[in-house]
């Protein structure tokens, strides 16, 4: 195994731990209502419109960011979407590093679910 592959993991590990789903399908999983739906865009934005019963956790607060998403069960998928899909791909990575198990994310983001 390589050095780097034993400090950062396989691609693959990180594909089995993540998966960009279309917005029907997006809808399909989160109708569970104990899902973690979880909206990764500036308060602002979320206020506007937001998805179901999506909380907001703002990817562009750091601090803020670790701190809510260490009070989510790592163990049970989370469901992440933005704007465009850009900072919820993102937030998925930094999911993944804090040891996240599953990672849904809506493809093209909020700008897609209609």
């Amino acid at each position: 195994m390589s050095l780097f592959k034993s400090l950062f993991g396989s691609k693959t590990e990180l594909s089995d731990k993540f998966e960009l789903l279309e917005a029907s399908k997006f809808k399909e999983a989160i109708s569970d209502p104990k899902v973690q739906l979880v909206d990764v865009r500036t308060a602002k934005e979320y206020q506007r419109w937001h998805i179901g019963k999506a909380i907001n956790i703002d990817f562009f607060n750091a601090g803020d960011f670790q701190k809510s998403f260490e009070k989510l069960q790592k163990d049970k998928p989370v469901y992440l979407y933005c704007q465009s899909g850009n900072r919820s791909q993102k937030a998925a990575r930094k999911l993944i590093d804090m040891g996240f198990e599953k990672i849904y994310d809506l493809k093209g983001g909020i700008l897609r679910w209609q």
